[in-house]
């Protein structure tokens, strides 16, 4: 079995991984990082997105062995205590419903913001088109980007 290591959430992990194992299951089956979650297994839906330096990216789609040299954060890296401008923002508007794509949705946001700080409607709805969400939280998602956006503002940019 190939070993690979990982840079998840700043700290590094030595995995031994099938060659064909995405990322999502090594997260979730061998560091138990539960809150990257598992849903259509074909890149769709988004519940898997995590950031891959930076960006977002659907980790069923990924192999884990092509991870290795790249800065991953799972939604148990972006902020643990909670303080980041959009877990702010979703906390303060109560986003979630079941909350099961809510993490890949957080990560997605997250992104938006670093390249956009200020996304209109449009931007927002682009750059969110690839997490959906069962529930239909989609107007409660898009005020709390805004929310995010103004978070970070007032903070000096910190996000």
């Amino acid at each position: 079995m190939p070993q690979v290591t990982l840079r998840i959430n700043g700290a590094d992990h030595t995995l031994d991984v099938p060659a064909d194992m995405p990322l999502l299951w090594a997260l979730r089956d061998k560091l138990n990082m539960t809150g990257t979650k598992y849903s259509c297994g074909i890149g769709q839906c988004g519940s898997c997105t995590v950031l891959v330096d930076g960006e977002p990216v659907k980790s069923c789609r990924r192999l884990a062995v092509n991870m290795a040299g790249k800065e991953i954060t799972t939604i148990e890296g972006l902020d643990p205590s909670g303080g980041h401008p959009v877990q702010k923002a979703w906390n303060e508007l109560d986003v979630p419903q079941c909350g099961y794509c809510q993490g890949g949705q957080v990560l997605a946001a997250t992104a938006l913001l670093k390249n956009n700080p200020n996304p209109d409607d449009a931007a927002i709805d682009e750059a969110m088109s690839g997490n959906l969400c069962r529930c239909g939280t989609y107007v409660r998602i898009r005020k709390a980007v805004k929310l995010a956006a103004e978070i970070a503002a007032g903070d000096g940019g910190a996000s």
